[in-house]
């Protein structure tokens, strides 16, 4: 039997066993300090490091350093970036030391999703909005160019709409009205020019739809990844005056924060 070697070098960069490359390697990657928390989703890694743990941030940087020199990797500070989320009530806020060689900012993408450090997702509609119009205006070029109607409209079904509700579920609470008109706007633009049908649904009736069949998958799914988020089942009560489509308790909506959560808009949802 030949001698296993060491493995000393990394795989090529964009092949597909990529990601599931540093799924595997960054099992043991985790927080040091209690209360800190880690996600982690194909490359992309966060750490989130609550108000009363600020003085930990140097530490899990430093953490997350040494981790990726002992597996061979380099942690590249100037690519690496932090965000500090507050809230409007806060107006003396006094935010924390910069981390060495690493920048603050102020918005920032996650997983194809822009928020800013208020919580906004004015920014992520105003981007896919923007993307929408390049799109649109690619579209009546291929129209102008002989695309028939059913195929153009097939193109911005998959283009543009699939743009304006890609991962709603977790932005489209946060969004405010006006956020929400803008987004709406496109698709009234879309049936206006002939280039959606017009029998589409709206984007709120697309996305409450997407949202119900997410919650199905969640509740039903005890592999889901988002299961274990899920409140306690309730305990059975006398008297049921109203159906709910589940069976789990109510958490309590303590602030406007919570009452966005894609999870607490599903468990309220036709509750009363």
């Amino acid at each position: 039997m030949s001698e296993l070697l060491e493995i000393t070098a990394s795989i090529v960069q964009g092949s597909a066993i990529g990601p599931v490359s540093y799924v595997v390697t960054a099992a043991d990657l985790t927080t040091t300090e209690p209360g800190n928390s880690m996600c982690k989703f194909a490359d992309d890694t966060y750490v989130i490091v609550p108000a009363n743990n600020v003085d930990t941030r140097s530490s899990e940087v430093n953490n997350v350093e040494a981790w990726a020199e002992a597996n061979n990797l380099t942690l590249n500070r100037n690519k690496s970036v932090e965000i500090v989320f507050t809230t409007k009530r806060k107006r003396q806020f006094t935010p924390p030391p910069l981390l060495s060689g690493i920048t603050r900012v102020t918005t920032m993408k996650m997983l194809g999703v822009t928020i800013s450090d208020k919580l906004s997702v004015s920014d992520h509609v105003q981007n896919i909005v923007s993307s929408c119009a390049q799109s649109v205006h690619a579209i009546r070029t291929l129209r102008a160019h002989g695309m028939c109607q059913e195929d153009t409209q097939t193109v911005f079904r998959c283009v543009v709409v699939a743009k304006l509700t890609y991962a709603a579920n977790a932005w489209w609470g946060f969004a405010t009205a006006a956020d929400r008109q803008r987004v709406e706007a496109v698709i009234r633009r879309g049936v206006r020019s002939g280039l959606c049908r017009s029998d589409i649904l709206t984007a709120a009736e697309l996305i409450e739809d997407m949202d119900d069949k997410l919650f199905e998958r969640i509740l039903w799914d005890k592999n889901h990844i988002l299961h274990a988020l899920l409140p306690d089942r309730r305990r059975s009560l006398e008297y049921e005056l109203r159906p709910r489509s589940h069976d789990r308790e109510l958490v309590p909506k303590v602030n406007s924060l919570i009452e966005s959560n894609f999870l607490i808009r599903q468990l309220y949802k036709n509750c009363y």
